[in-house]
C-alpha cells in the first residue's frame, strides 16, 4: 500500500495555538488529484491514567465545555512546544494531582482523525503515584480529583462516565495492559 502525497497546502484559518486548518492538494497512489482535502491542526496532547501505591486510581470528576454533563476524567494537557511527551505526562499528573509516579507504561500514540489530522494522542499508565505537593494547574473547569478503586474505574468505563474517547481509550489500555500484566501475558 502507498502513502497519499500531499503537494500543496494553504492555510485558510489560523485561530491561535490551539486551531489551525489548511487545505491540502494531494495525489492518490494511483495518480488521481485531490485539489481541496481539508487538513485541521490541534496540538498533540497527553493522557495519564494514575494509579497510586495503594491502588488508588486518580480520576477527576469536571466539566467540559464539549461535554454534556458532569464526566470522569484521567489527566492530561497539552504537550508545550518541543517537549517530549512522556515529560509533558509528567508535568501535567504533577500540575493537576501534585503526584509523581515511579513506573512509567507507555500504551502509544494515536492519531485521532486518521483522515482530517488533528492532533497525536500519546496514552500512559502511571504506576506507583505517591503524593508529594499540592497541585497547580491553570485548568479553566471545575474538577474534583478522585481515589478511586479498580472495580469503581472499571464500573465506570462500563457506565459510559468517562465521557470523552480519548479518556475511554486511556482507561481501557490502562486496564487491559494491568489484566495482562496479572495474567502473566508479556
Amino acid at each position: 500500500m502507498q502513502p497519499w502525497k500531499t503537494r500543496s497546502r494553504t492555510r485558510i484559518l489560523n485561530h491561535g495555538p490551539y486551531l489551525t486548518v489548511e487545505n491540502h492538494t494531494v495525489e492518490l497512489p494511483d495518480g488521481r488529484i485531490i485539489s481541496e482535502w481539508p487538513w485541521v491542526i490541534t496540538p498533540d496532547y497527553v493522557n495519564v491514567l494514575a494509579v497510586t501505591e495503594r491502588d488508588e486510581f486518580l480520576c477527576f470528576r469536571q466539566v467540559k465545555y464539549g461535554v454534556e454533563g458532569a464526566s470522569l476524567a484521567p489527566v492530561g494537557g497539552y504537550i508545550e512546544p518541543d517537549e517530549d511527551p512522556l515529560d509533558a505526562a509528567k508535568r501535567e499528573l504533577m500540575e493537576e494531582t501534585g503526584y509523581e509516579a515511579s513506573d512509567w507504561i507507555d500504551l502509544g500514540s494515536y492519531r485521532v482523525c486518521g483522515n482530517r489530522g488533528f492532533a497525536m494522542a500519546y496514552l500512559y499508565l502511571a504506576r506507583e503515584a505517591r503524593y508529594v505537593t499540592e497541585p497547580d494547574a491553570d485548568d479553566l473547569e471545575e474538577q474534583k480529583l478522585l481515589r478511586l478503586s479498580r472495580s469503581e474505574v472499571e464500573a465506570a468505563l462500563e457506565a459510559a462516565e468517562f465521557k470523552a474517547l480519548p479518556w475511554v481509550t486511556v482507561v481501557a489500555l490502562a486496564l487491559h495492559f494491568m489484566r495482562e500484566r496479572a495474567a502473566g501475558t508479556p
